[in-house]
């Protein structure tokens, strides 16, 4: 919640021009683009804002039991931010500060993220609760890279520290710890979510087919 309500409202005092001068975030990498990617990046902080702060409601039995009504309009607003966050997010990774690393890790969190959330509402809508109860864990942990991102580049600058040395090194640490990011901020998370479905026996992947009864 505390990353969700930073993740907004860092970008919200001034423009994004003003906030690239001041080094605010990724406002430096994006105020220069098209206003078609500076839209781009509004949507995505916004509606993956959104998207962070409401998912967590969604985990709660209480809520699910006792008010069923307000568990499903809440995930249809959850839905809808990360849609439009993934989609805003996959026109971004074209432009990351990293490059090609940037494009192939954020734009593949990106088409993870819409079609793990598509996955969970097709589920849902075939009224099947148990599917789509696993691909939510899996949709959430993909939300969550906004916050495991930000705590591996803290521990990635933390662990350089000690073997980087000159006048200014963190122009050194910083591009270090960033360049990891892109796949390091979601793929573990992938792993514990499907770590998760597998404790709750709920539909697990399979990455090779379950052979049929007569084989074998």
């Amino acid at each position: 919640m505390a990353i969700a309500g930073y993740f907004v409202g860092q970008y919200a005092q001034g423009t994004l021009s003003s906030l690239g001068r001041q080094h605010v975030g990724l406002a430096p990498d994006y105020a220069t683009q098209p206003w078609p990617v500076q839209a781009a990046f509004y949507f995505h902080i916004v509606f993956a804002g959104l998207a962070l702060a409401l998912g967590p409601w969604q985990f709660s039995r209480r809520l699910r039991v006792r008010r069923a009504a307000v568990h499903r309009g809440i995930g249809r607003v959850y839905l809808v931010g990360v849609g439009v966050g993934a989609v805003a997010a996959f026109v971004m990774s074209f432009f990351s500060t990293v490059g090609l690393l940037g494009f192939f890790g954020f734009g593949t969190l990106a088409v993870l993220w819409g079609w793990t959330a598509w996955r969970a509402y097709r589920a849902i809508r075939e009224r099947d609760v148990r599917s789509h109860q696993a691909w939510m864990i899996r949709n959430f942990a993909l939300t969550y890279a906004a916050v495991t991102l930000r705590l591996w580049y803290g521990v990635l600058i933390l662990v350089q520290i000690p073997f980087v040395h000159g006048v200014d090194p963190i122009d050194t640490i910083m591009p270090h710890a960033y360049a990891p990011l892109p796949f390091l901020c979601w793929l573990p998370n992938l792993v514990v979510a499907e770590w998760m479905i597998r404790r709750r026996s709920l539909p697990a992947l399979h990455l090779m087919a379950s052979p049929s009864p007569g084989e074998g």
